[in-house]
């Protein structure tokens, strides 16, 4: 697993043992920038399922300004913190050790907004729908975030979720990938 272009493009992350984490591979995480950018001109990024950080990591190393990795496995953390110092621009991320859902309680009691939102939450668990309409009712978008979901190819989403309208959804082997832009400013 590396970065797969910008400012740290080949550089080698570490992704945790086991089946705790499913590091996106390098394939689907060039897809993934491919559709939404390739590049970013600053931003603020959540990674909310963060694993190893590498879509984090990728981000940044795209253009995002800041990332915030949240991940609620111990061992992760220490994988996201390795991978963050492989950076040496550790000051370009904020690593929290919480669940999701704190997580995000936290970032609406302190008014946050994402430019982008990355959101690979493990398979077996899948609470995409209600995480984005609270994030949708909370105002945690800027007005023009992408938000991407990664899930189980059987996994379908909706075209619509709140003010988040579907842009593209394309499918890697197992893996299936939907984004998603926000609306809300261009009611």
């Amino acid at each position: 697993m590396r970065v797969v272009a910008g400012e740290y493009g080949g550089r080698k992350l570490k992704s945790l043992s086991g089946d705790n984490t499913r590091p996106t591979t390098d394939k689907v995480k060039g897809a993934i920038f491919n559709m939404i950018g390739p590049y970013f001109d600053g931003g603020i990024c959540l990674d909310l399922y963060s694993g190893s950080g590498g879509l984090a990591i990728e981000a940044v190393s795209r253009g995002m300004e800041h990332a915030y990795c949240v991940e609620k496995n111990f061992k992760a953390i220490q994988i996201i913190k390795e991978n963050v110092a492989i950076t040496k621009e550790p000051e370009k991320f904020t690593l929290l050790k919480k669940e999701a859902k704190h997580a995000l309680a936290a970032f609406i009691a302190e008014e946050k907004q994402f430019d982008l939102i990355l959101l690979d939450p493990p398979y077996a668990k899948q609470q995409l729908i209600t995480e984005l309409e609270t994030m949708a009712q909370n105002n945690l978008f800027t007005s023009q975030a992408v938000i991407v979901c990664e899930t189980a190819k059987e996994v379908v989403l909706p075209i619509k979720i709140a003010n988040l309208k579907q842009i593209k959804q394309q499918n890697y082997g197992i893996t299936s990938i939907t984004i998603y832009r926000n609306e809300a400013s261009h009611a």
